[in-house]
């Protein structure tokens, strides 16, 4: 069975900046108690060599159990839904490289949660493979909405086409990339880049089945590195696995289409 941890979440950033009338920590007869009977969502990643399967996170919502608070807008009394959240570990599906997880969609309790949304995703097995001083950074995630509410992790989503049985499949290309900071002391990341956000967002409250399949292109590695000190004209360089190199002053990253453009390049000369 997968490790199962409730956690207490961080509130949104709106949600810190108002005067809580009512506390927002879960009493024993709020607490989840979750129902696979009534149903459930079950998620598994095929995960590429070289990457790790992250820990899920998974997000109930209760309509019965609220939060009142005043906002520092209007200063006027408003209501909100109040959230509680677990922490799944994807297991390891004997002889593959297929983990997976399983969420019921009742969350049950006194407060009647609603499974909301699930985070999961990949990441770097060994960041320390590109230097002792190497941590894991972002990307290789995918948020799945299951309400009419937002994610806390912002972003746009897609509304994406679920099969009749109620199988979502969402397969999507990563490179590595490198990036080094100078600026308030010298860091480096190893990270996970493709052509969308830092999370994947899509809103599906049909899907009973989620395939991830990330599709890692690790012979493809992009370099970034940050100006050692601020001045007028300085840019992040991005040295890409061709031996080009530019800034990159409208995306912050690698151009997604540059790294297929090499990588096909490269695949067809082979």
């Amino acid at each position: 069975m997968p490790r199962l941890k409730q956690m207490s979440l961080p509130m949104p950033a709106a949600i810190l900046a108002l005067l809580l009338l009512s506390g927002c920590h879960l009493t024993r007869n709020q607490a989840l108690s979750p129902k696979p009977e009534a149903g459930t969502v079950k998620v598994t990643i095929k995960v590429p060599e070289e990457l790790a399967a992250r820990d899920m996170r998974v997000i109930y919502r209760s309509t019965k159990c609220t939060t009142t608070y005043r906002s520092t807008l209007d200063w006027e009394k408003r209501t909100r839904d109040n959230y509680a959240g677990l922490e799944l570990q994807p297991m390891r599906r004997q002889g593959t490289d297929v983990y997976e997880a399983t969420v019921a969609v009742n969350g049950g309790g006194a407060c009647r949660w609603k499974l909301s949304n699930v985070t999961f995703g990949v990441k770097y097995g060994d960041p320390s493979r590109f230097g002792d001083d190497v941590r894991f950074g972002m990307g290789g995630n995918v948020v799945v909405m299951f309400d009419e509410t937002d994610s806390v992790r912002g972003g746009p989503y897609t509304e994406p086409s679920v099969s009749a049985e109620g199988i979502l499949s969402v397969k999507q290309d990563y490179y590595p990339w490198l990036m080094e900071w100078f600026i308030g002391g010298h860091q480096k990341f190893i990270n996970l880049t493709t052509d969308a956000d830092i999370y994947i967002k899509y809103r599906a409250p049909n899907a009973r089945a989620i395939h991830f399949e990330p599709i890692f292109h690790p012979g493809f590695l992009t370099h970034s590195v940050q100006p050692k000190m601020k001045r007028k004209g300085s840019e992040t360089i991005f040295y890409y696995p061709d031996g080009s190199s530019r800034p990159e002053p409208y995306h912050d990253k690698p151009r997604f289409k540059t790294l297929q453009d090499i990588r096909m390049a490269t695949e067809a000369s082979d």
